[in-house]
């Protein structure tokens, strides 16, 4: 007589752990009988946890083998872990973390992955060839908004090499501390996002010319010098090539200023559309790694596959950054010893307690960061969400720590410092040089940025049928076991190349999904 299964399924993470989570649509009713014998004491929704054996009050909640929580009360097998059962455990002390511990891993270079770039005079490459007109100022975002539907309109017909045009309006400029200390944040924020590979180098600046941020300080050139400027030198010729200042006195009126701005665009395009994708090593991508709407299923599918994929990547002499800070606080113990040098794991514990002062200056700490969605989709609190998010680095040593806004440095896997805001995290992830970006999701977001492709995630196949147009690539068939997680590392690391080559277009794109940059500004407004 065959041995009769049941048909609900749980997936647990470590042989260690004391909870696993239901993988049915729909979740589990009390009364099921699990494979193992278990018989649920409650109904436990999808994604969420349930007690593999009785905890008692105060003991150990482990997932990923790790503590995720302690019991507030005593919690019977087949009951449902919940949020409201179990009390978050404290973040790790970070004077006594290991550095740079772990041995590099031993793994052979890969080898004869090409993509199809846009290579740029400085040696960077970009996966798309837009013009980006950015400002210095919010006052004249409206201003940028009316051009840029008008360049869409009459001009970009004639450029069709060129994908597109954006405006990299923000909230920053005047009103402002320009020199307080954090300030530099924002402004060399606004001054990489200028350098990104994807621009080619033809970012234009719309001022107005009485902000606290001037234009010339968002090209890098030294204020002081703007004053006597010689006619034909370097310098002048930057500004006259690509700024346009509204409060001009040879601006006659709105239509003046439109044509102005319209005339350099023209001339910036037909740069522009004089480039070609060509054949380059994926040591050119920089791929940002992003969660967002997270679920329990995040750190078992999506997550984990979105490691392989980075390894992949830096094995290939690619670069990936993960960020997130309050994302990574709580798993930052299984980080530092992965630092290649002492040095990098310091700039860990910089960003970390840079962070902690920041929150705590707000009156908030890193619990804030959980939000009812992730709750909703089973993560009990931050510590268990950081698990499954350190998962996007894969297994490679960390080379490099970008602290918020600064360009990327050294090839191979990087942490660039953001917070945990999608809008903000990207926009920080693209200043620092990042051209194409993986983000999964489990309760779903229609997310994207037209700045950079967007390949979308779902870490559940729920979300990725009710989502198929909104989703690229759907990783819970991991829980399925439709496909392993090597699979979709590798159906990724490939998914990756397509897109970054121009030869498959992301969701976001075919349906002009795009949010707005948005900049971290932690400096005091005036």
């Amino acid at each position: 007589m065959s041995e009769v299964t049941s048909p609900y399924s749980t997936i647990k993470v470590h042989p260690n752990d004391n909870v696993v989570i239901v993988i049915n649509q729909g979740g589990a009713p009390a009364g099921a009988v699990l494979d193992d014998g278990i018989t649920l004491v409650e109904a436990i929704p999808q994604g969420h946890k349930l007690a593999l054996s009785h905890i008692k009050k105060g003991g150990e909640v482990r997932r990923y083998n790790e503590v995720v929580g302690y019991a507030r009360h005593d919690i019977q097998q087949g009951s449902w872990v919940s949020e409201a059962v179990v009390d978050m455990p404290t973040p790790p002390k970070l004077a006594d973390l290991p550095l740079a511990t772990r041995a590099k891993p031993n793994v052979e270079p890969l080898e004869g992955y090409t993509f199809e770039g846009y290579r740029n005079a400085d040696g960077s490459v970009g996966t798309k060839n837009l013009l980006g007109i950015s400002t210095s100022v919010q006052c004249v975002a409206g201003i940028t908004e009316f051009v840029v539907k008008l360049i869409k309109q009459t001009l970009l017909p004639k450029f069709p090499n060129v994908d597109g045009v954006v405006a990299l309006n923000h909230t920053y400029g005047c009103g402002v501390a320009i020199t307080a200390p954090a300030a530099i944040v924002p402004i060399r924020t606004l001054q990489n996002i200028a350098k990104n590979p994807n621009f080619g180098g033809e970012v234009m600046v719309v001022g107005l010319g009485c902000e606290k941020l001037s234009p010339s300080r968002l090209l890098e050139i030294d204020e002081a010098q703007t004053i006597n400027l010689l006619p034909n030198s370097d310098a002048a010729k930057m500004l006259q090539d690509h700024v346009v200042s509204l409060q001009d006195e040879n601006h006659h009126g709105f239509q003046d200023m439109v044509d102005h701005i319209m005339e350099m665009a023209e001339s910036h395009l037909e740069r522009l559309n004089q480039r070609r994708r060509e054949t380059c090593p994926i040591s050119e991508l920089v791929v940002g790694m992003q969660c967002g709407g997270s679920d329990a299923f995040s750190g078992v599918t999506a997550n984990p596959a979105v490691g392989i994929a980075s390894d992949l990547i830096v094995r290939a002499g690619g670069s990936v950054m993960f960020s997130e800070v309050s994302e990574v606080r709580d798993a930052i113990h299984l980080l530092t010893p992965r630092a290649e040098t002492v040095e990098v794991g310091k700039a860990l514990l910089r960003e970390m307690q840079w962070f902690d002062d920041y929150l705590s200056q707000g009156q908030a700490d890193r619990s804030a960061n959980t939000t009812p969605g992730n709750k909703k989709g089973g993560l009990n609190n931050i510590v268990e969400k950081s698990l499954g998010s350190i998962t996007k680095s894969g297994n490679s040593s960390i080379v490099d720590v970008l602290s918020p806004g600064e360009r990327i440095r050294k090839r191979g896997l990087n942490f660039a410092a953001t917070p945990a805001s999608d809008f903000i995290c990207g926009t920080l992830q693209f200043a620092s040089g990042m051209n194409i970006q993986v983000f999964t999701t489990g309760r779903g977001t229609p997310y994207g940025l037209e700045v950079a492709p967007v390949i979308k995630v779902s870490t559940n196949s729920t979300l990725g049928k009710r989502w198929h147009d909104l989703i690229d690539l759907d990783a819970g068939r991991i829980a399925t076991k439709e496909i392993t997680l090597e699979e979709a590392g590798w159906e990724l690391f490939h998914m990756i190349i397509e897109v970054a080559s121009g030869r498959q277009q992301v969701a976001a794109d075919k349906l002009g999904l795009h949010n707005d940059l948005v900049l971290f500004n932690p400096a005091p407004v005036t």
